[in-house]
């Protein structure tokens, strides 16, 4: 089967936009991935996402959407719900595992129990930061505060006395009414790429600014990559296990990022798992799957072959058993 045939067959909406505060990151993702499907001779179309998109997917249907959204109503399983109900397989995890993943709170309690290590920390509500110097306690400082449910470090940011905890919750209070406050690890920051639960490599990073903030995540230059990470190879080893546990216990499918701390003291953190990485090119997870022998076409297929709704098992997406994976060989 060639990719004429594919073409016939499948129409794939590539989603992108929205209307969260990484809607600009969206975009360049969601017009990457285009770009790689129609190398690929998929037959794509690209829906920008506002608030009508029921409506949008009803006028002209798709047979498959390859999620591009970043953020609220994207990445936190809204989007996913509404494709269930719509009958429309989907790239990335499911309802429940992106809603999981997205709440870093609930994320962070399932990787405790699950005894996957992650910095200490404590959630406020928004409405309760004039309390701080109650809530924070013997907390001690520096602290990290992120808004609870949001990503590409938007709102984030450190604190180092009682003063700039309440003006970074302030801050991480714009894009949610609950905020989360870890413990500061000093240490490398090192970004694991995940494809059907295994680890395909990792790379560390070194933000040129204070911390890996949104700026040296999508401005050229503002970053240094090392791949693999500057670790011993038993270490390294250990990174890409204690990735795959995060992933495993949040029950993501797909491909997805584990963002890790990496201490000198030879202890590892993990502090979230991204269920709808960057495909940016700037992005880490096309860097790490460059290294494990996926360009980025070849990546976007393997993706869209995973295409999935709900857990009724892999959807194929080309015609007569034609998979995302056969696409991106044959192109």
């Amino acid at each position: 089967m060639n990719t004429n045939d594919v073409r016939k067959n499948q129409k794939v909406g590539v989603l992108l936009g929205g209307a969260s505060a990484e809607r600009e990151v969206s975009l360049k993702t969601g017009e990457a991935i285009y770009g790689a499907l129609c190398r690929l001779g998929v037959n794509a179309e690209k829906i920008y996402v506002d608030g009508d998109l029921d409506r949008v997917l009803r006028q002209n249907p798709i047979d498959v959407a390859f999620i591009a959204l970043h953020g609220t109503q994207g990445e936190d399983g809204c989007v996913q719900g509404l494709l269930e109900l719509l009958g429309i397989p989907y790239t990335g995890s499911g309802v429940l595992e992106s809603a999981l993943a997205f709440d870093k709170v609930k994320a962070k309690e399932l990787f405790r129990l699950h005894n996957v290590p992650t910095p200490p920390y404590y959630a406020v509500d928004g409405s309760k930061i004039d309390r701080m110097e109650e809530i924070h306690g013997s907390f001690g400082f520096p602290a990290f505060v992120k808004p609870r449910r949001s990503g590409s470090s938007v709102g984030a940011g450190k604190a180092s006395s009682l003063g700039e905890l309440k003006a970074r919750c302030e801050e991480a209070a714009k894009f949610d009414r609950s905020v989360l406050v870890e413990r500061f690890v000093q240490g490398s920051e090192v970004a694991v790429g995940i494809l059907d639960g295994r680890a395909l490599g990792a790379v560390e990073i070194v933000p040129k600014g204070r911390f890996y903030d949104y700026k040296s995540k999508y401005s050229k230059g503002q970053s240094d990559y090392y791949f693999p990470p500057r670790l011993s190879p038993t270490r390294y080893k250990g990174v890409l296990n204690i990735a795959e546990r995060a992933a495993q216990c949040l029950g993501v499918t797909g491909a997805a990022r584990v963002d890790l701390l990496v201490t000198e003291g030879h202890n590892e953190y993990v502090l979230e798992v991204n269920t709808l990485p960057g495909m940016t090119e700037t992005s880490l997870l096309p860097m790490i799957a460059q290294g494990a022998g996926y360009s980025f076409d070849a990546l976007v297929g393997a993706i869209l072959e995973r295409a999935t709704l709900g857990h009724a098992g892999p959807r194929v997406v080309g015609a007569a058993g034609t998979t995302g994976a056969d696409v991106a060989k044959n192109a």
